[in-house]
């Protein structure tokens, strides 16, 4: 599977915002934004004025950054979210929050979308009962993700379910701490969406 294997936090600078790529390094003063809140590279200080494409691509590159897809991947859903009934911004961004790994992710049970991903390809997780491997798949309203039975006597499995006792998470999913579970009770909302995203600028930037 292919995947971005270099520093992260090289690009949470490129994007010049945090992208939370490393869990709980990212609030503390460790945080490359926090140290060097500067572009990666010999003129990465350099003060540039961006143009329209400029600014388009940025927003375009921070997305996929933040959801952890590749190009291919995020074209097939952008043209799936223009195929979709309602405004193709919208429907990108919810249709990139409905991937297992991020549902993982907002339910808790791991501290960054990178982590949920691992959980998901090693099979710890179960979906409406039935083991599931594929951080891409995309839930539906009534599924119900779950922590695989045979998972849950592993020290990481543990320690992430103590850990999730203190997190929330968004309304669309209803998580049952005890049960290692999450169900999604409806489709998310632009407005369940907790950061900044200009999804305008992509959609122009795919009309051209």
């Amino acid at each position: 599977m292919a995947r971005y294997t270099g520093p992260a936090c090289k690009l949470c600078r490129r994007e010049g915002t945090k992208l939370f790529l490393k869990g709980d390094r990212c609030l503390s003063g460790k945080c490359a934004i926090d140290r060097r809140n500067t572009a990666p590279g010999q003129h990465g200080a350099a003060t540039k004025k961006l143009r329209e494409y400029g600014m388009q691509l940025r927003e375009k590159e921070k997305t996929k950054r933040y959801y952890g897809v590749l190009e291919r991947q995020f074209v097939n859903y952008f043209e799936e979210a223009d195929r979709t009934k309602g405004m193709t911004g919208e429907n990108l961004i919810c249709l990139l929050e409905r991937r297992l790994d991020n549902v993982v992710y907002r339910m808790g049970m791991a501290a960054s979308r990178k982590e949920a991903r691992q959980l998901v390809l090693h099979g710890h997780f179960t979906l409406n009962g039935k083991k599931v491997n594929i951080p891409s798949l995309i839930v539906k309203a009534g599924d119900v993700i779950s922590v695989k039975e045979a998972s849950r006597a592993s020290v990481k499995i543990k320690a992430l379910a103590e850990e999730l006792a203190t997190k929330s998470a968004p309304k669309w999913l209803d998580v049952d701490k005890n049960g290692l579970s999450v169900k999604v009770v409806t489709l998310p909302a632009r407005d369940d969406v907790d950061f900044e995203f200009n999804e305008q600028l992509i959609v122009e930037l795919y009309s051209k």
